[in-house]
């Protein structure tokens, strides 16, 4: 849509008659020049038999005129003019100050007054960055001195609605702010996400997926103004107005946890993510990132390593299992060739039992327990957790993929987390929130804007969630979760240390996730390429609590 400002009578698509002589309009094309594209400007035209000479004369000086201004030259257009000093000060500071990809000049149908000067009404038509199309109407005075055509310059030909001392220019409209829960403006880059400087749109996070409303619906991010220029102070606004002002946007992350969350990960050097919730309500209350920029917390995809087995332990148990029951730890396991084996090649004693393997993350346990799970078991238990559905979140987020296994190679790897299951730092702090609220309740960051929460599919027998309970607990008691001893509040966690990648060791994504058994914070904890969930991610994580706790 193009901005206009219109000025009665003036419009140059109006016929007008001079001197009872009909006066026909026709378009020139022009080159583009400068940098800046155009469409050509409107010239007029008679038969040479019947037009005014003078009239002829002078109307071809103004488009001269208006065919330099719209190549940005101001120095050729401003010695058309009768103040050339002034002319070229002026349109200079008009085009390098709105930046126009294209222009467009047209000039209607000129006339003679009364006192012998020729009027010629013209458009400038211009797409600027930021502001899209913007139109105003305009006149010129061309005066014949010594037998010469000059343009009369003066401000208000340049735009009417300029005084003497002023100058067009582009300005930023004023964004509402992102909040956080508590109303104050949300301090988290990655989530915030930045403004284009050039365009004034948003070019990244909640910045981008709510420019709308930031800027109040109207799509322009920029406005055209009339300023001082001397002071450079905004006189007045050509165009927008003030109902469009932006809103808000309310998030309810809470300022003291994603502080604490990203001191947590203040002076680590590989790239990770935190991610807290409150999993009665599955309110995001943290999402930090280092470094900024890529929002890995929320859309991040990474296999989850043996943090899913929190996923697979729920299949076995629901399959009759119980953590009392024997559990067979040992070195390496086989799957048709390929080999398993626990980190650093580690066993458990005999009479250890599934809690035991839990606990310290057995591999070889879960890969050898297989045979209790069909091709979609570990499928069809996600969906208790939430995974498969499309999460209605309030921003973007990569919601998790637990596919139906086709080999066993692919059903022992997925057990622990590896294969082609896939999860962001988000879905695994929403495992750990369903564990403890007993039930999934979908993840939320911008509640205003969320429109139809995703309902889990299955939901999770109250025993089997007894017993991840406890299992979880004895991560962190009696297992590989040890980092997080000696921490109030009864934290449960699970480790997670996951490979990818083709080298020979494989390299290793380090994970933990967990919540406090005294409060309503479920969280995890990334670290790419970071080494062992328990050695590496797990101080990482007792930090994040202490400063929760403080």
């Amino acid at each position: 849509m193009t901005h206009s400002d219109n000025y009665g009578d003036h419009s140059p698509y109006r016929r007008r008659r001079s001197r009872g002589r009909t006066i026909a309009l026709t378009i020139t094309a022009l080159a583009v020049t400068a940098g800046i594209g155009y469409w050509g400007y409107s010239s007029l035209v008679a038969d040479e038999s019947s037009e005014d000479p003078e009239l002829k004369a002078a109307t071809e000086e103004l488009e001269k005129f208006l065919g330099a201004w719209e190549a940005g030259d101001a120095q050729r257009a401003s010695r058309l003019t009768d103040t050339p000093d002034n002319a070229e000060s002026l349109i200079k500071s008009v085009m390098t100050n709105l930046k126009p990809s294209k222009t467009e000049i047209s000039a209607g149908a000129g006339e003679k007054n009364t006192e012998g000067e020729v009027e010629v009404p013209f458009t400038v038509k211009m797409t600027l960055p930021g502001a899209g199309g913007y139109s105003w109407d305009s006149e010129a005075k061309v005066t014949e001195t010594d037998g010469k055509w000059k343009v009369g310059f003066n401000t208000e030909m340049i735009h009417p609605k300029m005084v003497p001392g002023q100058t067009l220019a582009l300005k930023s409209r004023d964004r509402a702010p992102i909040l956080d829960t508590n109303g104050d403006e949300l301090q988290s880059a990655s989530l915030v996400g930045v403004v284009d400087p050039k365009t004034g749109k948003g070019a990244s996070g909640l910045q981008a997926r709510y420019d709308k409303q930031l800027t109040g619906g109207s799509g322009r991010a920029k406005s055209v103004v009339v300023v001082d220029r001397e002071s450079g102070q905004v006189v007045k606004e050509l165009t927008g107005d003030g109902a469009s002002q932006g809103k808000p946007v309310r998030t309810i992350i809470d300022p003291e946890i994603q502080a604490a969350a990203a001191d947590a990960l203040a002076g680590v050097k590989k790239n990770a993510a935190i991610v807290a919730l409150d999993p009665t309500n599955g309110h995001i209350l943290a999402a930090a990132n280092v470094p900024s920029g890529m929002n890995r917390a929320l859309e991040g995809r990474y296999p989850p390593g043996s943090t899913f087995k929190v996923v697979t332990t729920a299949a076995l148990l629901k399959q009759g299992m119980s953590p009392e029951d024997s559990a067979e730890c040992p070195k390496f396991a086989h799957v048709n060739g390929q080999r398993f084996e626990n980190q650093d090649q580690f066993t458990l004693p005999e009479g250890s039992t599934f809690r035991d393997s839990f606990a310290h993350s057995c591999n070889t346990f879960f890969v050898n327990s297989r045979g209790k799970l069909s091709e979609s078991t570990l499928r069809d238990t996600a969906t208790a957790f939430g995974i498969g559905g499309s999460w209605d979140v309030g921003t973007t987020t990569y919601d998790g993929s637990v596919p139906l296994t086709k080999t066993e190679n692919d059903k022992a790897a997925s057990t622990i987390g590896q294969a082609k299951v896939e999860a962001s730092p988000l879905v695994m702090a929403s495992i750990a929130a369903t564990v403890k609220e007993g039930a999934f309740k979908q993840p939320v960051l911008v509640p205003d804007a969320v429109k139809k929460r995703h309902e889990a599919t299955s939901q999770l027998d109250a025993g089997v969630v007894d017993s991840l309970r406890s299992m979880m607990r004895a991560t962190v008691t009696d297992g590989a979760g040890d980092a997080l001893l000696g921490i109030p509040g009864e934290p449960h966690a699970k480790t997670g240390t996951a490979e990818f990648g083709t080298e020979t060791p494989p390299s290793t994504h380090a994970w933990m996730i967990g919540y406090q058994g005294d409060r309503n914070l479920a969280w995890s904890v990334l670290l790419e390429d970071g080494g062992s969930g328990g050695a590496d991610a797990g101080p990482v994580a007792a930090k994040f609590l202490k400063n929760v706790i403080g």
